[in-house]
């Protein structure tokens, strides 16, 4: 019989999926989450329109951040929807009206760009994510304790759904590594995102997660503590300037040039991320 609790991980997996690609839910669903501004542009997009971006779950907090800041020093708006990177790549390859993608990993960047969806020559990396392994209360274990089997209060292991989410593959790539996946694959719920892998465990639908480390510096209650990034492939994240609604526009791009900003830059190294060429802390 199912885990009911996997069981509700792919319930809210369809049900999200059915929602619109620019969905301007409240900000702390698991994919649409509405950034700062609002109103809606067509065709290339000029004047007051806003800035539609695509971005990767992990981004949820950074990035409206990011957007807030860019709005006040330009006056231009920024609209976000937050998602699992390899969903919205979908929709950006599928001409969804997005003006900026922002990926969970290059790789999403480059098949976007091969589909004709985006333009090669704004292609940007912008950070590098780490992971972490994150509880509602108490210590956070170790990935040596998730797969121990005295550990009877780590019934279930949140994690985005590594086939399509960045986060997600590289916390299977650190379980795998750590010699504990084959002894907590039946015991893991899967979120949309790695937004959503977090909701579980703060809402005690889960009893650990393992996400990105800029949400868990960002939430409210809880602790973490950061895995190693030896223990999976780098998370190296890039952004492109998309042709969803006409061509890449200018302010489009001037978003982009924001990001890597030493304005930008601080935002989200205040959030966990290491900037490109940047070295782990020790």
């Amino acid at each position: 019989m199912m885990n009911p609790l996997l069981r509700f991980s792919y319930i809210a997996l369809a049900l999200s999926a059915a929602l619109p690609a620019c969905s301007r839910a409240s900000s702390d669903g698991a994919t649409g989450a509405a950034g700062t501004g609002s109103g809606a542009g067509t065709g290339g997009g000029t004047g007051n329109d806003p800035i539609r971006v695509a971005a990767a779950a992990d981004l949820a907090v950074a990035f409206k951040e990011v957007g807030a800041q860019y709005e006040a020093k330009t006056g231009r708006k920024v609209d976000f929807t937050f998602g699992s990177t390899g969903l919205l790549a979908k929709q950006v390859e599928d001409g969804a009206p997005f003006d900026v993608f922002a990926a969970a990993n290059s790789s999403f960047v480059d098949e976007a760009i091969k589909s004709g969806a985006c333009d090669a020559t704004t292609k940007a990396a912008y950070a590098t994510g780490r992971l972490a392994i994150y509880v509602k209360s108490g210590t956070p274990p170790t990935l040596a304790d998730l797969g121990n089997p005295a550990r009877t209060d780590l019934k279930h292991i949140a994690i985005a759904n590594p086939e399509h989410a960045p986060y997600g593959k590289a916390a299977r790539e650190a379980m795998q590594k750590a010699g504990v996946w084959t002894a907590v694959e039946k015991r893991m719920v899967y979120g949309e995102n790695v937004q959503q892998a977090q909701q579980f465990a703060s809402s005690g639908n889960a009893d650990v997660a393992i996400i990105a480390l800029s949400l868990a510096i960002s939430a409210p209650q809880g602790s973490f503590a950061e895995i190693d990034p030896s223990m999976h492939t780098a998370l190296d994240q890039q952004l492109v300037v998309c042709k969803g609604r006409g061509g890449p526009r200018d302010h489009a791009k001037d978003f982009v040039a924001y990001v890597s900003s030493p304005e930008g830059r601080a935002l989200l190294k205040k959030r966990g991320f290491l900037l490109p060429g940047e070295v782990r802390p020790q």
